[in-house]
């Protein structure tokens, strides 16, 4: 606990305090004491294929959704996605006149909840067992709707079961980056007051959206594209993995303990045709590609090459870094130099400014309407990214 707080991911009292009461390991009980109380996710299911589909979230990030929801005495308050230990955190926040409702989508999560919540003394808690996408209406409406899955879109009964002055802190994913962003109605636009990087466990149900993956080494590498994918050749872009690398170097140099998600999420307004560079962590993937995250690593793509983020360690600096790109296929030097182009930019002009303003607006809205930025459509919400 003590260390949440040093590193600024719990930042008030009241936070602290809810920590400090909910017993954790009841709520990880396949879990030793020592993994229960680590500042990691405990896994509490997966599917056919080994993959995590729920899980008690890393206490850092749920401090830190927690902070963003700013949630006091005697709110109402949704919770999508029912790990239980969430859920015991918000009722200690909204004390014995508050109210929190926990909804998910699979009974053996939701079977889970109870058992814990119970268990652990907070069986006030109400656990629903339903599709988030449409909300829990009978308990509406709610000051903080709290999503710990990732979402894709913002459906509409989110936001019409909202208060009007309500908040709604949820992991948004856009042009397959995650972040956890607190959002607040202005006459029917939502607008970001906070977003922090993070990754969840993909919503399932009516607001399921797979992303495409196109494979270049076998499962070694790939690429991955959400929305407004580019037009590609899969067989060229494998080809091209096979080519003599090209490389471009920024200039712009960072420390090794520094953080630069903003440059993550430029990288993602900025590039017109963008996808995600994944690669696993066998030895061939290692020596195929060098990308900044292999969970996902903003790239340039064209229909035969692409390029994507690299760094490399500073010779004459103490942990100091370089940011680059790697690029391979017949246009590679082109595109390399544009994805510098865009790290040298966003170090001039955003590196020490404000964040990205992140805005979603009705589906229907005009183009003409919306403010300047990068604009990504989606079923229900209109996602815009702008930078002053």
């Amino acid at each position: 606990m003590d260390d949440l707080v040093a590193a600024g991911s719990i930042k008030t009292k009241e936070v602290e305090s809810a920590f400090r009461a909910v017993p954790r390991h009841l709520f990880a009980p396949e879990a030793s004491l020592q993994d229960a109380y680590a500042d990691d996710i405990v896994r509490t299911k997966q599917d056919q294929h080994g993959m995590t589909v729920s899980s008690v979230s890393a206490p850092w990030l749920q401090a830190t959704m927690l902070e963003q929801a700013g949630i006091t005495p005697g709110m109402r308050v949704l919770e999508v996605g029912s790990g239980g230990y969430n859920a015991a955190l918000i009722a200690e926040l909204v004390g014995p006149t508050g109210a929190v409702t926990t909804i998910d989508i699979d009974a053996d999560v939701t079977e889970r909840a109870h058992h814990c919540l119970a268990a652990a003394g907070y069986d006030q808690v109400h656990v629903v067992l339903a599709d988030a996408e449409h909300g829990v209406p009978e308990q509406a409406p709610y000051d903080r709707i709290i999503v710990t899955a990732g979402a894709w879109d913002i459906p509409p009964a989110w936001t019409d079961q909202l208060a009007p002055d309500g908040r709604i802190v949820v992991p948004l994913r856009m042009r397959g980056l995650s972040r956890t962003v607190a959002l607040t109605p202005r006459d029917g636009v939502l607008v970001s007051l906070d977003h922090q990087m993070a990754g969840f466990v993909p919503v399932r149900g009516d607001g399921a959206h797979p992303e495409r993956l196109v494979p270049l080494h076998d499962a070694d590498v790939g690429l991955r594209f959400d929305e407004q994918a580019p037009e590609l050749d899969a067989a060229a872009l494998r080809a091209a993995l096979l080519t003599p690398r090209v490389e471009a170097w920024s200039g712009v140099r960072f420390g090794g303990m520094e953080p630069f998600d903003g440059l993550l999420l430029w990288l993602a307004s900025t590039l017109d045709n963008y996808g995600l560079l994944s690669r696993a962590r066998s030895q061939t993937a290692r020596d195929l590609v060098d990308p900044v995250s292999p969970i996902g690593t903003p790239t340039a793509v064209e229909a035969d090459s692409f390029a994507y983020l690299t760094l490399r360690k500073v010779e004459d600096g103490d942990d100091t870094y370089e940011f680059g790109a790697y690029a391979h296929g017949p246009h590679a030097a082109r595109l390399a130099d544009l994805v510098v182009t865009q790290v040298q930019a966003w170090h001039r002009t955003h590196r020490d400014a404000s964040p990205a303003t992140i805005s979603a607006w009705p589906a229907t809205t005009p183009a003409e309407a919306l403010p300047p930025g990068r604009v990504i459509a989606k079923r229900h919400r209109i996602v815009v990214l702008s930078w002053s």
